[in-house]
């Protein structure tokens, strides 16, 4: 395809694609081969948003964009800042949001280069002031080292996760969302304990989704959503489950991946 620029004037991205997402309302420019391609966990987490949601929300993690623009392509009064620590990636994010597909979702977004995992003075000076947003979505790198390791180095810092990387990522949340504002994150169900334990004191009301390939499988991811300074209990919720019997996807799960649904019911 025709090299999209990083940037009027700009050098063109290496090989990518220009992918539909929501059938077709909003599009992602992303790596073709190396780096992380966006999915159905993109869509997912953004589906943790409530559908009436507006305001500002930090996607942390970003990558292209995909699931910050889910979110304004679903909530139109939302606002998305799509936080990425790699200057890679987040130029195939500002070339999604200039590409002309993306017109009238690409005002109600922007691209923050930033390190999630900074802290206190370092953090604000970022980009990341406290108290300065309403929701914060991530989609860290959550898999462990000896999980399919990948010579692509790009690929493999989107994926693989660092020693304390929940705590620093959900203390980062916790100090940048307004009190009641909301939080998601998606993760492999072994990691719920570490989530919730970084979670505490900070987040409350947690309602956890688990989401199975097939009604009959173990649950591949878990997504959790939770409010900042609610001290309400948890709630553990019905199953996502991805595919029916003919392997197809189920409606609820088509629903959410193509934008029609949010996974909480709201």
């Amino acid at each position: 395809m025709t090299a999209v620029p990083q940037h009027p004037g700009g050098p063109p991205l290496p090989p990518h694609t220009l992918d539909a997402f929501h059938r077709g309302d909003f599009w992602l420019v992303q790596p073709k081969k190396g780096g992380h391609r966006a999915g159905m966990d993109a869509m997912m987490l953004a589906a943790a948003v409530p559908t009436g949601f507006q305001g500002q929300l930090a996607d942390f993690g970003a990558g292209a964009g995909a699931a910050g623009l889910a979110v304004a392509s679903r909530c139109k009064g939302a606002h998305a800042l799509l936080v990425e620590l790699t200057a890679e990636m987040a130029a195939f994010a500002r070339a999604t949001l200039a590409h002309p597909s993306n017109a009238a979702i690409g005002t109600r977004a922007s691209v923050l280069v930033a390190d999630v995992a900074l802290s206190g003075k370092a953090r604000a000076a970022a980009g990341l002031a406290d108290g300065s947003l309403d929701w914060v979505i991530m989609n860290p790198p959550f898999n462990p080292a000896h999980h399919r390791p990948t010579p692509d180095a790009l690929k493999r810092q989107a994926h693989v996760m660092e020693d304390g990387l929940f705590e620093s990522w959900i203390r980062t949340a916790a100090a940048v969302v307004k009190p009641r504002g909301g939080f998601a994150i998606i993760a492999r169900p072994e990691s719920l304990a570490a989530i919730l334990g970084a979670m505490a004191g900070r987040f409350g009301k947690a309602e956890v989704v688990p989401v199975h390939p097939r009604a009959d499988a173990p649950a591949i991811r878990v997504i959790v959503r939770a409010v900042r300074a609610s001290r309400a209990t948890m709630a553990l919720c019905p199953p996502l489950v991805l595919h029916d019997e003919s392997d197809r996807f189920s409606q609820r799960a088509d629903d959410i991946n193509n934008g029609r649904s949010s996974l909480f019911g709201d």
